[in-house]
Order: structure tokens, then sequence, then C-alpha cells
């Protein structure tokens, strides 16, 4: 007996289409993931490249400090066995720190400190030393701590206390990139070349400087001295205090 064939049987299964706008959804996602792998190859590539550069430049500037150090020691050692003295170079940087507030500041030296850019009490700049700027520096000598860093310090500094400027905007300095953002066409593109063109007083040393937020640092480990309105050679200290400005920085850093 024939087998009688069911309506289900007989009408043939419709395959649905997919709609056109679905099909070039898919195809425009997959364009951009291929796209957005090709990128983050790229970029990281790129990265590798930039990483081995920063680290030769670091092993470079590493050798050029030492160098610097070791002859300055040399000099010394050739002016004793003459019998003569050894007289250091100039200093060309200063780490000025603000440390009176506001209040019975006259108005010359008060445009002299915004010129500066030490608005508040314990903020603290970089400054290339010309006769222009040690004539501002004696105007404000009574509100202000000066002197000579190192290089300890000056690192310290932008390690641990470093923002940079951009946009007019206070951004840590938490990545390589941020300072290459700003200073990349200066030949500045990571936190150590910043370090080098602020210790050396570079030819880019303005620009670097403007793209540094002013520090804001603490209160001095055991406070200041208790007449801290004295001059520093007096046992104050306010003035100028050459290298031994590093002390009072590792005390409110």
């Amino acid at each position: 007996m024939a087998k009688i064939p069911t309506i289900a049987a007989a009408v043939p299964a419709v395959v649905k289409a997919t709609p056109e706008t679905l099909l070039k959804k898919r195809k425009a996602a997959e364009k951009n993931a291929a796209a957005r792998i090709a990128a983050d190859k790229a970029r990281r590539d790129a990265n590798k490249k930039k990483r081995v550069v920063i680290f030769k430049r670091a092993e470079q500037y590493v050798r050029e400090y030492r160098d610097a150090e070791r002859e300055e020691v040399r000099q010394k050692r050739i002016a004793r066995q003459a019998g003569n003295f050894h007289v250091s170079a100039q200093p060309k940087l200063a780490f000025v720190i603000r440390i009176k507030g506001i209040n019975k500041i006259s108005p010359k030296p008060r445009k002299v400190l915004q010129l500066l850019r030490l608005l508040q009490i314990n903020n603290g700049v970089f400054l290339r030393l010309t006769k222009a700027t040690t004539e501002m520096l004696k105007l404000v000598e009574p509100y202000i701590a000066y002197g000579t860093p190192n290089l300890k310090t000056v690192r310290e500094l932008i390690y641990k206390r470093g923002y940079g400027k951009i946009n007019g905007q206070r951004i840590p300095l938490s990545d390589n990139a941020i300072v290459e953002k700003s200073l990349g066409t200066n030949g500045i593109i990571c936190v150590e070349d910043l370090i080098h063109e602020i210790y050396t007083v570079g030819p880019n040393f303005k620009k670097a400087n403007n793209f540094l937020w002013p520090f804001k640092l603490s209160s001095p480990t055991g406070s200041f001295h208790k007449r801290k309105f004295r001059h520093f050679i007096e046992g104050g200290d306010f003035g100028n205090r050459e290298e031994f400005i590093n002390e009072l920085v590792r005390k409110m850093n």
C-alpha cells in the first residue's frame, strides 16, 4: 500500500534570508576588529622600539653624569697637586621654595612671586640662574629659600611630585606618553629626558620647565627653624642656602 505524503512533507522548508543591513553590520564589525588588531600590533611594535631608544638614552645620561663628576674630581686633584684651589663653575640651576604666605607682602615682591609661579606657601620651582633671575631672587629673598639642587633631588622631585600642564590641567607624569605628547617636538620623549633637560639646563629648558606644574611640597619634617624669617646663615630659613637646599627638599618631599 502506497504511503500517502503528509502536508508537512509536501511543503518544502522555507530558508530565511539574512537581512542585508545585518550582513553589512557584521562586515563592518569584522573590518573594525581587524583594523583594531593591526593598530594594536603596530602600537606594540612602536612602543618596543621606543623602549630601546629610551634605555639607550638613559644609559647615555648615566655615563654623562658619571663623566662630569669624575672630571670635577680630576680637576680638584690636579689643582691640589699644584698647590692651588679649584673653583667650580657657577651653578646654572636653582630650586626655589616659597616659605611665606600672602600676608604683609608689598606689591613688587608679590608680583615677582607671581612671575616665578610661586603662588602658594611650600610651592617650589626650578629656575635658570641668569643676571635677571638673580636680581628677582634678591627682591623676594625674605619670602623664599633657594639653592642648587643635585641630580638626586631633581630626579626625586620629578618622579614623586611631578605633574605636567596639559591644556591648563594638572596631570600626573605617570606615563612617558604624557611627556612625549607635550614635548616630543623638542626631542623629549620620556621622564629621563625631562630630568636631563632640567638638570643640565639644556636648550629646551624653558619649555620643559613651563610644562612642569609648580611642585606642591609638604611642610618639612621637624618643621622650619623657630625663627624662619631670619636668613639661613643667621640660623633661620630664608635666602640662599646653596647645596643645603637638598637637605630641605628631602624633608619636604
